[in-house]
């Protein structure tokens, strides 16, 4: 698929079938290799994580190239850290199309939520990735994401 012209905005209610379609379809890439699950399960998971963020009032930011939607960014700061308790900007979750994906459509909406963030005035923007998805840990990294701390997890069966 060649990507020109991307542009990041504000989604409209139109596209939360979308947001479920793409996130459902690109879950798998959550899911560490510590826990492994069922695709269903994972899906399930999913849906129950947009009930609750859009319970929260988030802000979604789509991204489209010629009137078709290719990614999309899941904005929250309503999530204080968890270790300072200090106000931030979360990505809960981020998705691009996989035909679309190595294109800049990550960065590009990553920018937006930052923009947003600063213009909240919000000090920090966290998201959580798996060691495994070394393709968005590079997108992150070359943004200027490092990493804070680790979920350490050890399997006990």
């Amino acid at each position: 698929m060649d990507i020109t012209n991307v542009v990041v905005s504000i989604a409209t209610p139109v596209d939360t079938a979308y947001l479920l379609d793409l996130g459902r379809r690109t879950t798998m890439t959550s899911i560490s290799e510590q826990r492994p699950v069922e695709l269903h399960l994972a899906q399930l998971a999913y849906t129950r994580m947009l009930d609750y963020v859009f319970s929260q009032k988030p802000v979604v930011f789509m991204a489209t190239t010629a009137g078709k939607n290719v990614g999309f960014l899941l904005y929250v700061d309503f999530l204080p850290d968890d270790v300072t308790g200090q106000e931030q900007a979360f990505v809960a979750y981020m998705a691009v199309e996989p035909i679309a994906q190595r294109q800049g459509i990550g960065r590009k909406l990553l920018a937006a939520a930052e923009e947003y963030a600063r213009s909240k005035g919000l000090p920090a923007i966290a998201l959580m990735v798996t060691e495994q998805n070394l393709a968005a840990r590079g997108v992150y990294e070359a943004a200027g994401y490092t990493t804070e701390r680790r979920l350490l997890c050890k399997p006990l069966g």
